[in-house]
């Protein structure tokens, strides 16, 4: 089943390739091929440590081979061929296992290190799509060559739209990282510190923490309300009232990115019923998916929603027009609803709108929102509503115009514990929507 869909995924790319090539000649750009590049590898300055790799996107859309110097070139009506760059080497493991998908798709080369590439190259002219620019420059490629843009913004566009073979192995990979977040959970609640509940994510997944798709965000209490906090604090955290964990996993490339967040019984009573509120919005968001609607739609859909939450719990004051007009919602949430998802975890392409690189940035009141795309189907993105009590933004409002429909006093109870945010992964169905990381809502 996954080699037809795999075999499925690669006869798509090579159409997608061959409109590429189409529109290089539209732009002036005579090209027999286009020869894809992973990356370099990278030292830390004056070290000889490198940095760990992560092979470019459109290399991993064919190839899940996350190692440097490795490369692809497709040519229109041949088979991809694979230079695999297997260096001599005692001091690190080189040699990446052969994935038995590959063997019915790819022409395979075998070489010692990249500056054999150039002999074995056909003869041609080719499109040179990677971060080497100057390696590029030495195999003797004219610099219109070198990452046109009539060909990325093709390839970045088309990569929100996910194939058969790609929604499988995100499926999978919601699958395998919810077992961490249940994990992670249940360390949580038996009074495991920040620390304590990571490497419970990374032990049910039977991960090393550089094979997660990103950086776990593992935050309790007043740490939930930095957005991306990177700390994992190894204090005793019995008394702790509410983890909010962001933990993804990785299958075959392709990423989840899921969040949680769970609060004690004994937390503030305010705080439950905002955390029940917004596992509410999480669904009702979802449920709002559906092809030909814009992405931002759904954002202006959330910063309404939580207003109205934090009206309802008297956490805000006034009306909901008068909160939605002073910008109350994105005090407490200062994050777009969400961003593209698959092979990056802020998968490319979000602000393109068409294949020649037309970009919408986001509207002024939301410049933080990563996605003004158009939804459609089989598109993949995430939906991640938040509610935050951050003092870096809320303190200085204190005593401003804004400040007069806060609050305060409620405010300052609930801000020791934080925040909350409930994040899925969305694909777009004909007729709605189905959630990769619960059931599928149709």
């Amino acid at each position: 089943m996954i080699a037809n869909l795999y075999k499925d995924h690669v006869n798509h790319l090579s159409q997608l390739y061959s409109r590429g090539m189409e529109a290089l000649q539209q732009a002036g750009i005579d090209a027999d091929g286009v020869l894809l590049h992973s990356g370099r590898e990278r030292h830390y300055y004056s070290d000889d440590r490198g940095i760990s790799f992560q092979a470019y996107g459109h290399f991993l859309h064919w190839l899940s081979v996350n190692c440097p110097d490795q490369f692809l070139l497709i040519r229109p009506n041949e088979a991809p061929c694979y230079f695999q760059i297997v260096p001599a080497d005692f001091w690190y493991e080189q040699d990446s296992q052969l994935d038995p998908l590959w063997h019915d798709n790819f022409q395979l080369e075998r070489l010692a290190n990249a500056d054999e590439l150039e002999k074995r190259l056909p003869a041609g002219r080719f499109v040179y799509c990677g971060e080497a620019e100057a390696f590029a420059t030495d195999l003797g490629m004219d610099s219109e060559l070198i990452n046109p843009p009539a060909l990325l913004n093709l390839l970045d566009f088309n990569r929100a739209y996910k194939t058969e073979y790609e929604l499988a192995q995100l499926r999978e990979a919601n699958r395998l990282g919810l077992l961490g977040h249940d994990a992670a959970r249940e360390c949580f609640l038996a009074g495991g510190s920040e620390y304590d509940i990571h490497m419970s994510y990374l032990g049910a997944c039977k991960l090393l923490e550089d094979e997660t798709p990103y950086t776990n965000i593992v935050a309790l209490d007043e740490k939930s309300a930095i957005l991306h906090y990177q700390n994992k604090r190894r204090v005793t955290a019995t008394s702790s009232q509410v983890l909010l964990i962001d933990a993804g996993y990785r299958v075959r490339g392709y990423g989840s990115d899921i969040t949680r967040t769970t609060a004690r019984d004994s937390a503030h009573s305010v705080f439950l019923s905002l955390l029940e509120g917004m596992e509410t919005i999480e669904q009702e968001l979802v449920a709002e998916v559906q092809p030909d609607k814009s992405y931002v739609d759904i954002h202006l859909s959330a910063l309404n929603k939580i207003a109205q939450l934090l009206l309802d719990l008297g956490i805000c004051k006034g009306s909901l027009e008068e909160l939605e007009t002073h910008r109350i919602p994105q005090l407490f949430m200062p994050h777009g609803v969400g961003h593209l998802l698959g092979i990056y975890v802020h998968d490319s392409g979000g602000h393109l709108q068409d294949e020649q690189g037309t970009l919408l940035a986001p509207p002024e009141h939301s410049p933080m929102l990563r996605n003004t795309r158009c939804m459609n189907e089989n598109m993949v993105f995430t939906i991640e509503p938040g509610c935050y009590f951050i003092p870096l933004l809320l303190e200085p409002e204190r005593n401003t115009e804004r400040g007069k429909f806060i609050n305060w006093e409620l405010v300052d109870v609930l801000m020791p514990l934080g925040g909350i945010r409930v994040e899925d992964n969305v694909r777009v169905l004909a007729d709605g929507a189905e959630n990769l990381t619960r059931a599928p809502l149709l």
